[in-house]
């Protein structure tokens, strides 16, 4: 049955996906009853189990319970416009420094909403999305972002990289803009109208209620790929159809959601469009924040003029991991890579604080096994050519700081460093592993 209820819908977005493409300038009009029972079924069961419930208190669990009655129910008043969205519902979680993040929970039932109308606007707007933008699309990851950056560097005539960031991006789009946006595909007022709801639904923090009139649902599912559609328009095509078409030299943007770096050939070309990007933005209700941006003098040959110099380039962060000029071991240049210090502490102290709170919890047996699968998570996202040393860094001190709190349990057994590596020794931890290979994409 399930298969069946896939293959149904995947045949209806399948259809978009081709009129979008074979169309840019289609506007669809007529997309809300796409969002029928089997459609918001298929949704629901691509939740995530185990997650907090909303500010109605409702779980996935208990949701599932009456799944037939309650998806019957929010169909009806969908059809009927009745359908309004929750606020969500803002809690704090700790930071390693010592602050509180704020999390946004939407409901179940908004979250199978969100789930719908986000596969509706992928299944066009992934048509018109320029291949240098890889955060939260299909197929995309972070490391294919930087595989494009290292290849981008590497083999273009590339001297100066624009590193810029935009000051809270998902709390301050602008909703009149992204409604424009969206209307360059969309003319359906009932669908525009229940992203509208989204929009406006508002937070619930400490029993009291927050309009939202801007930004992006907190913690939505929808949350990705709206900000995906704006910066579309606001960077991405601008930097295509205009900025590009005015250049002498060579220049290549490269966006992972709002984190993007853009390598220019002439300084002079770099400079003028980090003017221009800060017009740009405003325009679009953003904001560029100096203290973390920057112009650098980056590349080829910068790299090698610096070296005669005897001077070092400086060096940019993009996605965790700090660039800098480097030599291989043919004398040549080459891009480098480290993780960042700031995520390396960020990660250290993270750990740090997981080992003091679960030392006591459970058995060191079952925490232990746990603590590998968190080591292999850090190799699989930081595991790229030229980072081994970093990594084995993070794996020596994950090391001193378990042999530091497995010593502090209370009423347990203490370890020497003698006692400790036997201990290591018949249960080892995950060895850094390169998983993102770069060297072979380079001819």
């Amino acid at each position: 049955m399930i298969t069946k209820l896939m293959s149904k819908t995947l045949k209806v977005l399948m259809a978009i996906a081709i009129r979008a493409k074979g169309d840019p300038k289609c506007k669809f009009t007529s997309l809300a009853h796409l969002l029928t029972e089997d459609f918001l079924k298929e949704c629901f069961r691509e939740l995530k189990r185990g997650k907090s419930p909303g500010i109605d208190g409702v779980t996935v669990g208990e949701y599932a319970k009456k799944l037939d009655e309650n998806i019957a129910d929010l169909v009806a008043r969908l059809k009927a416009k009745q359908y309004k969205p929750q606020p969500v519902l803002r809690v704090y979680i700790p930071k390693p420094n010592g602050e509180k993040r704020p999390l946004g929970i939407p409901a179940v039932e908004d979250k199978i909403v969100q789930m719908a109308i986000k596969k509706i606007l992928e299944a066009i707007f992934e048509q018109d999305f320029i291949d240098t933008s890889y955060g939260f699309r299909p197929n995309r990851s972070c490391h294919d972002a930087l595989k494009k950056l290292n290849k981008t560097i590497m083999t273009g005539p590339v001297n100066f990289v624009v590193d810029m960031d935009i000051s809270k991006f998902f709390d301050t789009v602008d909703h009149k803009r992204l409604m424009e946006c969206l209307k360059q595909r969309i003319v359906d007022p009932s669908l525009l109208q229940l992203i509208g709801r989204f929009l406006k639904s508002g937070i619930m923090e400490e029993g009291k209620y927050f309009e939202t009139e801007m930004g992006t649902p907190q913690g939505g599912i929808l949350s990705p790929v709206l900000a995906n559609v704006y910066l579309h328009y606001a960077l991405d095509k601008w930097f295509e159809d205009e900025v590009k078409q005015q250049l002498l030299g060579y220049a290549q943007l490269i966006r992972y959601a709002d984190d993007f770096v853009v390598c220019f050939e002439k300084e002079i070309e770099a400079r003028v469009f980090g003017d221009d990007l800060r017009r740009r933005m405003g325009k679009f209700g953003l904001t560029i924040s100096e203290e973390k941006s920057t112009i650098i003098e980056f590349g080829r040959c910068p790299c090698t003029r610096a070296k005669r110099n005897g001077r070092k380039c400086e060096t940019f962060d993009f996605l965790g991991f700090t660039h800098f000029c480097d030599i291989s071991r043919k004398g040549k240049f080459k891009l480098g890579r480290k993780t960042s210090r700031k995520k390396f502490r960020q990660k250290m102290t993270e750990m740090n604080i997981w080992l003091k709170r679960i030392r006591n919890l459970v058995e060191l047996k079952i925490w232990w096994k746990v603590l590998g699968i968190k080591l292999l998570g850090h190799y699989r996202y930081y595991g790229m050519s030229g980072n081994s040393r970093w990594m084995q860094n993070f794996y020596h001190q994950v090391v001193r700081l378990a042999f530091k709190w497995i010593n502090r349990r209370s009423q347990k057994k203490s370890y020497n460093w003698a006692q400790f590596n036997r201990f290591l020794q018949f249960n080892p931890l995950p060895k850094p592993k390169i998983y993102h290979s770069l060297y072979n994409l380079i001819p």
